[in-house]
């Protein structure tokens, strides 16, 4: 997916503004956790019939920047 920001919205209003899919309830979050489960994307879209491929690559391609922008602060402490 080029731009995740045609899909995605972060609204104060909304879910307690955690990313959702425009238009939607249905969280970025919730998208992630059933694919982390081992959910197939058919079953992801049967479970959400509002959703779209296009939105769980959104999704996926949200969560990549959001991971990939985030600051590591290290302690000195290890494992």
């Amino acid at each position: 997916m080029k731009d995740w920001r045609q899909r995605i919205e972060v609204n104060a209003q909304v879910m307690l503004g955690k990313p959702v899919i425009a238009g939607t309830r249905i969280t970025v979050e919730q998208i992630l956790r059933k694919l982390a489960e081992n959910m197939g994307v058919e079953e992801v879209l049967r479970d959400y019939p509002r959703l779209t491929r296009e939105d769980i690559q959104a999704a996926l391609s949200y969560a990549c920047d959001a991971v990939g922008s985030e600051e590591i602060v290290l302690t000195g402490r290890t494992g």
